[in-house]
């Protein structure tokens, strides 16, 4: 499996101690690691934060169109390309001076599945995860049960989902977690935000009710922050926006699967991220 790496050039004092934090990006279906880098301009606020970024690439001898395999039972299990990407993230630890602490999983569409599912399976490696346009986790099973996930989500089997990861990992440390959704996505329906979310809270174990922050139209698109805590923690937030469809919020709008209009989820995702470590 190819992959890319970003190094920022100027480090903040803490990363010059500790080492820097970093993101994991995955692509969606047709398209490539560089063009999701372009597309989410990633790159730019990873260098103004102080994090590196690794983007993994699905083999089209894998999957011809680039799909990360979300909807395969095995996968959501932790097999398939799960063990691929968590041995590039090590290979890069071995040779960059990275945050063991401050490590993140985030990606849209099928990598937001693909994301979720290597956050689920790997709660200790990752302190957080971001889920742009997601499908809800551990549906599927097959690429015609993908498309139906997609369109209608999961259904009682989100929760029967949730309830199995806490099963098979008794000693789950919960996984915080941002989750983006545009309202006009006619691909991955806004139902699977909503499912996303109730599974969050039931692996996180919070109970609401959600502080909810009105974002009127500006320069950005509308939108609505529902945000979840643990005491002083936050540990959910929900981001619904208006008018958004299958895009990257805030993207370069010249590649396909971007959106001009915010707000900028890569700076977003960035944030939430920077309140996270595992301890």
């Amino acid at each position: 499996m190819s992959y890319w790496l970003y190094l920022p050039n100027n480090l903040p004092e803490r990363a010059q101690r500790q080492g820097m934090p970093l993101v994991v990006m995955l692509h969606g279906c047709h398209q490539t690691a560089t063009q999701l880098a372009q597309g989410t301009r990633m790159n730019l606020w990873a260098e103004k934060k102080g994090f590196a970024v690794l983007y993994p690439q699905q083999l089209i001898s894998i999957q011809p169109q680039r799909c990360w395999k979300w909807y395969d039972r095995a996968t959501q299990e932790g097999g398939g390309d799960v063990p691929t990407i968590v041995g590039i993230i090590h290979k890069v630890l071995t040779h960059c001076a990275i945050d063991r602490t401050r490590i993140y999983v985030a990606g849209i569409s099928a990598g937001a599945g693909m994301a979720n599912i290597l956050a689920l399976n790997h709660p200790k490696l990752f302190a957080a995860v971001g889920l742009h346009s997601g499908p809800v986790f551990g549906a599927g099973h097959s690429t015609l049960g993908a498309l139906g996930v997609m369109k209608h989500g999961a259904g009682l089997g989100a929760d029967m989902a949730a309830h199995a990861v806490l099963q098979r990992q008794p000693q789950f440390p919960g996984m915080p977690a941002i989750l983006l959704q545009g309202e006009g996505d006619n691909v991955v329906r806004p139902i699977n935000q909503i499912q996303l979310a109730r599974q969050s809270l039931l692996l996180n174990r919070l109970a609401g009710p959600a502080k909810i922050t009105h974002k009127p139209k500006g320069r950005h698109n509308a939108h609505q922050l529902h945000d979840f805590y643990a005491g002083r923690k936050l540990m959910l937030r929900v981001a619904q926006i208006e008018q958004l469809e299958h895009a990257w919020s805030g993207g370069d709008p010249t590649l396909a699967f971007n959106a001009k209009a915010g707000p900028d989820a890569s700076k977003m995702m960035l944030d939430f991220f920077s309140r996270h470590q595992r301890t």
